[in-house]
């Protein structure tokens, strides 16, 4: 018996250790539950607001194999808040999602095409990333070349339809039905540049039957485009982004917008750093303007740039008055743990009902590893809201705005 277990250890050896010569898999877990206590996020609270307390959990599993010329992933994904399934569940309305599922085949040097259900992120995230926060994040369905080898050049292409096959209308649940950009990247340096072109096309209704069936669909197309810097000398550090907007809005106006970014770091050390930032998205002016003026940042990790209570771009705040924010962040790094404060100065881009001071939202949190695959995050933060908060926001400017969260993330390496 001992023999046979011997001769099945050394094949099991053998055979990994060829395969893994020519190919690698991986697979792994992430389990991220997050408890938060909410009283006045994304919006004031109310003076007779109570806070509520929930959680919501995050659950992959992520495959991985990578050879010679195919690389392949597939993420299984179940999102969740506790106590919104029964205990005796059945599993029709409660199953796992795909979050990732392509493959990628190298076709040539430096050039290879990916096609499937993928992230994209590219940058700093403003326009194109992941929405990792969000416990559910972003993926998009769609044909990727890319090109990587002196430069980085990618094309991306994705067209949604419904599954009925007739007239090629689309009723899905995206922004887009038809959507392709092009981005390059090249370093010089110390200078690393990007340049974005995106097209963005919005399903809309033409006419509509006897029955109020829709017979005729059109697309509203948006062309976004813009370029993002970044520089590093030492323990100074630059960088920024313009991006412009225009075409035409969902709703069929005219849209002419704009977003700057100017932000600049400076590294005391490896564990002590500053930063200091200021943006701007443009926005519409509230009295019967028949052009669209507000900038939005599409399919980007909003919940990054505009303070973590989420109060602008996510999932809100769309065709407003735009926004201003200047950001002083703070990161200290004490034995194993990251402190991190950050401090907006809100303002919007057009004039309110007393000017355009909306508020200051102090955030502040604490990452801390407990082990390899272990880690745990603290957050608190609080909007101080200005009084033309009031003209873009329901509730009170009075009452206390406050929100606070602990998660944990746990990320077991099943098989490398």
């Amino acid at each position: 018996m001992n023999t046979i277990k011997k001769t099945i250890f050394l094949f099991a050896i053998m055979f990994f250790g060829i395969s893994g010569l020519k190919a690698q898999f991986n697979l792994s877990g992430e389990f991220r539950p997050r408890t938060e206590l909410s009283h006045g996020y994304k919006t004031l609270a109310h003076a007779d607001q109570a806070a509520s307390i929930f959680t919501s959990q995050r659950t992959r599993v992520n495959f991985g194999y990578k050879s010679d010329r195919l690389t392949s992933k597939f993420v299984l994904q179940d999102v969740r808040n506790w106590g919104g399934q029964k205990q005796l569940a059945g599993n029709e309305d409660f199953a796992a999602s795909v979050h990732e599922a392509w493959a990628q085949a190298k076709l040539h040097y430096g050039i290879s095409l990916r096609v499937g259900r993928q992230e994209l992120g590219y940058d700093n995230s403003r326009i194109f990333g992941n929405v990792g926060w969000a416990q559910q994040g972003r993926s998009h369905d769609l044909l990727l070349l890319k090109y990587e080898e002196n430069f980085n050049l990618h094309v991306g292409v994705a067209y949604n339809q419904s599954g009925v096959r007739t007239n090629n209308f689309y009723f899905g649940p995206d922004a887009y039905k038809a959507m392709q950009f092009v981005w390059f990247n090249k370093s010089f340096g110390r200078l690393n540049v990007s340049l974005l072109a995106l097209n963005n096309g919005v399903p809309y209704t033409i006419s509509t039957g006897d029955a109020g069936e829709i017979t005729e669909q059109g697309i509203r197309y948006s062309q976004t485009m813009g370029t993002y810097l970044a520089y590093k000398a030492g323990k100074l550090s630059f960088g920024g982004n313009v991006y412009y907007q225009m075409g035409k809005d969902p709703s069929g106006k005219e849209l002419s917008a704009y977003e700057v970014l100017v932000e600049a770091g400076y590294a005391f050390s490896a564990k002590s750093k500053i930063g200091l930032s200021y943006e701007k998205l443009s926005g519409t002016n509230t009295s019967g303007a028949t052009v669209n003026n507000s900038f939005t940042p599409l399919y980007g990790t909003n919940h990054k740039f505009n303070g973590h209570m989420d109060y602008f771009f996510v999932g809100n705040h769309i065709n407003s008055v735009g926004l201003q924010d200047v950001t002083f962040s703070i990161s200290q790094k004490v034995h194993k743990h990251t402190i991190n404060a950050h401090v907006h100065a809100f303002m919007s881009s057009v004039a309110l009902t007393s000017g355009n001071y909306l508020g200051t939202e102090l955030d502040l949190f604490l990452v801390h590893p407990i082990g390899d695959n272990i880690k745990i995050q603290l957050g608190y933060s609080q909007m101080f809201a200005g009084d033309d908060m009031a003209d873009i926001k329901t509730g009170s400017v009075d009452a206390t705005s406050n929100w606070a969260y602990v998660m944990f993330v746990f990320t077991p390496k099943y098989i490398k």
